[in-house]
């Protein structure tokens, strides 16, 4: 089952990044790579059309307190948020308590090892302080980047499922869990 996650004063260090809440002074390198072609879409969404749409985003992302923002030198360059899975997918866990991951990295910053390094440091706070029992993350089979991050923080596949994009597109992806 879904556990309650609230990240509102949460700020978790790595050795290259500090994840953090998002702040509204975080906007404008939000729309610097969430507008950039070929980010959303490995994530299901896509490219932000302005500044406006960015700005919805971020106070959503404020608001549920649930979206790490990835700062590295002084620049938010991703998110990653801790979101609710779908329990009807997975109704093996009922009686555990987790949550489900999905990561999104500005292109500049992709091949650098940065992703892997936030997961990791995410997937601690989810078992250690919040006692998860398991955290699911999901990939689209077209995705090799989320896969290797995945593969990197021991995420195990579970099962192949076909969805529908948020812009429409049928698309295969895989759901994995990692357990406590």
């Amino acid at each position: 089952m879904n556990a309650k996650i609230d990240i509102l004063n949460v700020i978790l260090k790595t050795e290259r990044l500090i994840l953090r809440p998002w702040n509204l002074d975080d906007l404008t390198d939000f729309n610097e790579y969430a507008s950039v072609d070929g980010v959303g879409q490995m994530a299901g969404w896509l490219p932000h059309k302005n500044i406006e749409e960015s700005r919805e985003i971020l106070n959503m992302f404020i608001t549920h307190k649930k979206t790490f923002a990835l700062e590295y030198n002084g620049k938010a360059i991703g998110s990653l948020g801790i979101e609710e899975y779908d329990e009807k997918v997975l109704p093996e866990y009922d009686e555990k308590f987790g949550r489900e991951i999905g990561y999104v990295l500005s292109k500049d910053y992709w091949g650098m090892g940065l992703m892997p390094e936030a997961v990791k440091a995410v997937i601690k706070y989810l078992f250690e302080d919040v006692k998860l029992d398991f955290i699911i993350c999901n990939h689209y089979t077209d995705n090799d980047r989320s896969k290797r991050v995945k593969e990197k923080c021991g995420f195990k596949n579970l099962k192949l499922v076909k969805i529908k994009t948020q812009y429409g597109a049928d698309k295969d992806k895989w759901i994995s869990v990692l357990e406590r």
